[in-house]
């Protein structure tokens, strides 16, 4: 699988990065700690995703109230010292471990979370290490600076932004220039046919700093699938009966209508719904990779049609002029 470079960094993923974020819980909500996808299927997942040539794996510290990092750390035990040395790892900070812990980016923080996060994975140092949020508490400065100290110390390869905006990161980019620290060589934002306002407003950011990006959430919670259909109930235990927000808004007839045409447009290159909107994703040169977390080892396989299918620019802007 072919791999990106992320900014000036050195550091290099692959096009498509294996999300943890269901391991042990759904996200990095509380309430959901300890549920999501089991033990058992999470190192079911990794193995198929290693075996497919995904080499970086992102996760959070607060993914399942640590259970995330920590399967992680147990798989790689297994699998030893080649897999490990191989294996990208990012992995972020921002929200808290419990419901009612603290949360944010002050750079005591940071310093302690980074430690706890090198102890679950059960390495010495993280490829890649994300603020989760932007946090408006915290001047920028002193968040840099932390950061800045875990590369230099060799705890961390690079920094990146989850959930920036493009003033947020622009803002950063300043601040880093101005004070000499680390800057972020990453944002990772949802982006997919159905949220992709990043092309015009953060994108843009990215090109004239030489920033990288990824996207996360790249079927939008299972709407690119095909698993909801007009005038249907949602699915047990899918998004939409979980984690609903930020979702709530595509339960609208033109986005039906749009879902309906990509499945035609699917049908006819022989691939399923997943896989013709990850290849769209693939055809967006300005994404470094895409981040993929499936619920089973098997809606991987949707990755490798679109490693398959390589669309041409009138293809992909007319899958994008469905969604417009």
């Amino acid at each position: 699988m072919e791999t990106r470079l992320l900014g000036r960094s050195g550091v290099a993923v692959t096009r498509f990065v294996l999300g943890c974020g269901n391991f042990g819980g759904v996200g990095s909500a509380p309430a959901f700690f300890g549920q999501g996808i089991s033990h058992d299927v999470a190192f079911r997942i990794m193995d198929r995703a290693w075996d497919l040539g995904i080499r970086a794996f992102d996760t959070a510290d607060a993914y399942g109230g640590g259970r995330s990092e920590s399967w992680i750390g147990e798989w790689l035990v297994t699998k030893g010292n080649d897999v490990r040395d191989a294996l990208v790892i990012e992995t972020k900070t921002y929200n808290p471990m419990a419901e009612g812990e603290d949360r944010g980016l002050a750079r005591a923080r940071i310093l302690r979370q980074i430690e706890t996060s090198l102890r679950r994975l059960g390495v010495e140092r993280i490829g890649l290490y994300l603020a989760h949020e932007f946090d408006a508490g915290v001047r920028p400065e002193e968040t840099l600076s932390a950061f800045d100290e875990l590369v230099r110390a060799g705890k961390v390869g690079a920094v990146g932004a989850s959930n920036f905006t493009g003033d947020q990161l622009a803002e950063a980019i300043a601040v880093s220039e101005r004070e000499g620290l680390v800057r972020y060589e990453l944002v990772q934002n949802s982006h997919s046919l159905l949220e992709h306002r990043d092309a015009r407003t953060i994108l843009p950011v990215c090109r004239r700093h030489g920033v990288s990006y990824q996207g996360f959430g790249p079927l939008a919670g299972g709407w690119l699938t095909g698993k909801y259909r007009r005038g249907e109930d949602y699915p047990s235990g899918s998004r939409m009966t979980q984690r609903p927000e930020g979702y709530r808004a595509f339960a609208d007839d033109r986005v039906f209508t749009a879902l309906e045409g990509l499945e035609e447009e699917a049908r006819g290159h022989g691939i399923s719904m997943a896989g013709l909107a990850l290849a769209w994703l693939l055809a967006q040169d300005e994404i470094a990779a895409i981040v993929l977390g499936p619920g089973r080892p098997e809606h991987l396989e949707p990755m490798c049609e679109a490693l398959e299918l390589k669309l041409d620019r009138t293809q992909a802007a007319g899958l994008a002029e469905l969604f417009a």
